[in-house]
């Protein structure tokens, strides 16, 4: 759990409040003069009422400048950010022909293979010359090449499971899937602080859904037994089946999951595990296989393993990893197997072949200095930004770093000096977190070499500075220890 010191929650609070209270007066001139004003809908029902969309024209459109920046470059550790500008106080946003070569802290490049890579993009031109961009059309269509079943063998085999299915999109892998796993009469417990693919999926699914503290395996079992012992609401007959829901590196927090204890505990009680490894597979444990092989979890123990190809493999889509039987029911009932389009041809191959660089089976050692790459940039930078004195949320060995930022005025500061000094970060807040909460997440790449770590702490600390984020006392540096230890001698 996060403790935010008392002057920041009150400052924080604060400044919504003022938001708030200005945009409601701005509201109200508004509506005085659009009562003058002959609508074009008489009789409808606004589609947007005001409430609705509050914080949308109130606060987001005066920042929206620090999010969907667009660029012209592959996502490396340099990319091109397009410059915008505005003529109407940031309500529109116009894409000019400049760009800004940054240094790229937000995107999802783990291993760094969202660029061209000496053994894959040639892999990837080559199949889109045989198979074309898209199979334009489903899976149990026409919509199943060769690649597609040479990419479901791949995956199994690395995860460690009897078979798996791919799809198209990370995202619905978990809002499509969980519908299908479950239904009345099931219990879902999920982690409270699961990506928002697993919330509308286990909505979506009709089961009952319970939360347990953000990884707190003693509240999830506290959790199960009281569900256990009371059974399904109002008839209190026992669930068909139990599912709990967790992530292997949480992404807005860049935690480890505590897999271990969970494993025990599921055991326990003969519930079932649905692992989404989205930000954890590829990127950590020895041979990039995540979070089992960091802790030492067998993958039999984990019913259900699911996981994302945007992350560490610089494609696109998802995938389901489990038993044979699993497997041949999600592709015989999954909406998303049965009537979306498959992954593209390039996309899996681009799977493909940097599963092969991991693996070795390129006939070199760069999948195992890449992962050593990104183990090595990830804890140096952490442990740098910790020095500094920055609030930095996470676990060692994980990529994602989160760098609190809390009031609402010091994320579009944050961002914007960023990118004046050619740093490009990403910013999160409400509703992707609690209001309270707004956050910077990094994202480390093997890409980056130690020179581009070094600038982006250096620019990292003196917006800090400038904005007032360093919410720990700084370590002193070393030189300044041994200066002090010259002046006692």
């Amino acid at each position: 759990m996060i403790t935010i010191p008392y002057l920041t929650a009150l400052t924080t609070y604060f400044s919504y409040g003022l938001l708030f209270a200005f945009g409601q007066l701005r509201d109200f001139f508004r509506k005085i003069f659009d009562w003058w004003s002959q609508s074009t809908l008489q009789g409808y029902a606004p589609i947007c009422l005001g409430l609705e969309d509050f914080y949308i024209r109130r606060l987001y459109l005066r920042i929206q400048d620090c999010f969907n920046r667009p660029i012209s470059s592959p996502p490396d550790a340099w990319f091109d950010v397009v410059e915008r500008i505005s003529n109407d106080n940031n309500k529109t946003l116009k894409r000019t022909t400049r760009v800004k070569r940054c240094l790229n802290l937000g995107s999802y490049n783990y291993l760094g293979f969202a660029a061209a890579d000496e053994y894959c993009t040639p892999r990837v031109i080559e199949s889109l010359k045989k198979f074309s961009p898209s199979t334009c059309s489903t899976r149990v269509d026409g919509g199943t090449t060769t690649l597609h079943a040479e990419l479901e063998e791949w995956v199994a085999n690395f995860i460690g499971k009897e078979a798996a299915v791919v799809f198209g999109m990370g995202y619905v892998t978990n809002s499509a899937i969980l519908p299908v796993l479950m239904g009345k009469g099931s219990l879902i417990i999920s982690d409270s602080l699961n990506h928002n693919s697993i919330v509308n999926g286990a909505r979506g699914s009709g089961a009952t859904v319970r939360v347990f503290q953000h990884n707190t395996p003693s509240h999830l079992e506290k959790v199960l037994k009281d569900q256990i012992a009371e059974g399904q609401p109002r008839t209190h007959r026992p669930w068909k089946k139990i599912l709990v829901v967790v992530e292997g590196i949480y992404s807005m927090e860049g935690e480890l999951c505590q897999l271990p204890e969970i494993v025990s505990i599921c055991k326990k009680y003969k519930a079932y595990i649905y692992l989404d490894e989205a930000h954890s597979i590829g990127a950590i444990g020895k041979t990039g296989r995540g979070v089992c092989e960091l802790l030492g979890v067998d993958t039999a123990d984990v019913d259900i393993m699911m996981g994302t190809f945007t992350k560490s493999f610089g494609s696109c889509g998802g995938y389901i990893a489990g038993s044979k039987e699993l497997i041949q029911y999600l592709k015989y009932t999954c909406p998303a197997h049965l009537y979306a389009t498959s992954i593209s041809p390039p996309a899996a191959q681009q799977i493909i072949s940097s599963l092969k660089v991991v693996l070795g089976e390129d006939g070199s050692s760069r999948g195992a200095q890449k992962l050593a790459k990104i183990r090595e940039n990830s804890n140096f930078f952490r442990s740098e930004l910790q020095k500094m004195g920055f609030e930095v949320l996470g676990d060692n060995d994980s990529p994602v770093m989160p760098v609190m930022l809390y009031n609402p005025a010091k994320i579009p500061a944050f961002s914007r000096e960023c990118l004046k000094r050619n740093v490009a970060v990403v910013t999160v807040a409400f509703p992707a977190t609690p209001l309270l909460l707004a956050r910077a997440r990094i994202c480390i790449s093997a890409a980056h070499t130690r020179e581009d770590l070094v600038k982006a702490l250096e620019v990292l600390s003196e917006v800090g500075d400038m904005i007032g984020i360093k919410y720990f006392p700084a370590e002193p540096k070393k030189q300044q220890l041994e200066e002090g230890r010259v002046k006692l001698e």
